[in-house]
């Protein structure tokens, strides 16, 4: 009986040996799949046709950036009344860097540049196929009342323009996109000078996004702005106006096409627009005397963005402009708000530190 268990055991030494070598063969294998699969996804994200777009040649790149800032809010209410808010259009400049596939970029209000209270954070990632932005907008205190219907129709005469500074806003964003033409189509050409586009192409676009909106008004001193007109016209005003706080988050599907048209050699006009639909959700803080029963809800409602740019780009320095103009509404039966923002941006910027692995087209960088 133990010859029986010695030889038994004897066969059994090499079968336990090959099927524990044969897991390992197999793990290994499994990991190889994984690991081949993830990065020829993360190629096909830069898989594109060099005979449309040209590759960055850089490590990385700056930028010089004056940004025109434009924007307006308008609250409605129930019965028709209506204000219109907007500051007066300010020129804010700051630098941009990029590296790889990431850019940062800040800018501050020059004439704030002491008291520090307009300012943006912006943050991208962009292959050729999906990109990402992160923004944060941070608004100052310096608002005039353009317009306003009080009941006895809408009033935008000489006495609009009335400073008030009891409205501060700010936008947290994040959004991400799809480019379905990613092989001859480049967002990034136009938007962040980190590719060339060197013929004529569209493609359609698919998008998400996450913003959330924070907006403060001091009652108080918009009866006191009205006051200054009218003697009592504060009083005239709507309840459901009068409001502490309002916070509310968007989450957006999009579906949009865009063109990048090469005109001349180095040369690139973009133009891309996109409608939304966005679900939001706020809350409104008010004041005890002035409450809402059906403040805090749940909405749909279409929103949209547009782009265009023109740029100079012979890979190693670019020059140029572009134009981001967002539109967001809110709106439930009680109470309505609409903001329109957006920017014009100059720049110049310069990449740096070339790669090994390519090669300059000389032809186009003349």
């Amino acid at each position: 009986m133990r010859k029986a268990l010695i030889l038994l055991s004897l066969f059994a030494l090499p079968i336990a040996a090959w099927t524990q070598e044969d897991t390992i063969q197999h793990k290994k294998s499994i990991f190889k799949k994984v690991a081949d699969g993830v990065v020829g996804i993360v190629k096909e994200f830069n898989n594109i046709d060099t005979a449309y777009i040209e590759p960055q040649h850089y490590k990385f790149c700056t930028t010089l950036m004056s940004t025109y800032n434009f924007e307006r809010y308008t609250i409605k209410s129930e019965s028709g009344q209506e204000i219109k808010f907007s500051p007066e259009a300010r020129v804010k400049i700051g630098p941009y860097i990029g590296w790889s596939l990431l850019f940062l970029g800040y800018t501050v209000d020059i004439a704030y540049i002491s008291a520090n209270k307009k300012k943006e954070l912006d943050l991208s990632a962009y292959t050729s196929m999906i990109g990402f932005d992160f923004f944060r907008r941070v608004s100052g205190s310096d608002y005039l009342i353009r317009a306003w219907n009080l009941g006895e129709g809408t009033y935008d005469g000489p006495y609009t323009s009335i400073p008030y500074d009891g409205l501060e806003v700010s936008i947290t964003g994040l959004n991400a996109y799809y480019i379905t033409n990613h092989r001859k189509f480049s967002y990034p050409a136009a938007f962040t000078q980190s590719t060339c586009q060197r013929k004529s192409a569209g493609s359609f676009m698919f998008g998400a996004g996450y913003t959330r909106h924070a907006l403060k008004l001091d009652y108080q001193k918009l009866k006191d702005a009205f006051n200054t007109v009218e003697e009592n016209l504060g009083e005239k005003v709507d309840s459901s106006l009068y409001f502490n706080n309002i916070k509310y988050t968007d989450v957006q599907l999009s579906a949009g096409y865009g063109y990048n048209w090469v005109f001349s050699r180095n040369w690139l006009l973009s133009v891309s627009l996109s409608a939304a639909l966005g679900y939001k959700k706020s809350k409104g803080e008010h004041d005890p005397s002035f409450l809402l029963d059906d403040f805090s809800f749940h909405n749909f409602n279409f929103d949209g963005v547009g782009r265009f740019g023109i740029i100079w780009n012979n890979s190693k320095w670019y020059f140029g402009a572009y134009g981001v103009a967002h539109s967001y509404n809110y709106k439930k039966s009680k109470f309505e708000t609409s903001n329109f923002f957006g920017n014009i941006n100059v720049y110049i910027g310069v990449n740096f530190g070339r790669k090994k692995s390519h090669k300059v087209n000389n032809d186009t960088n003349q």
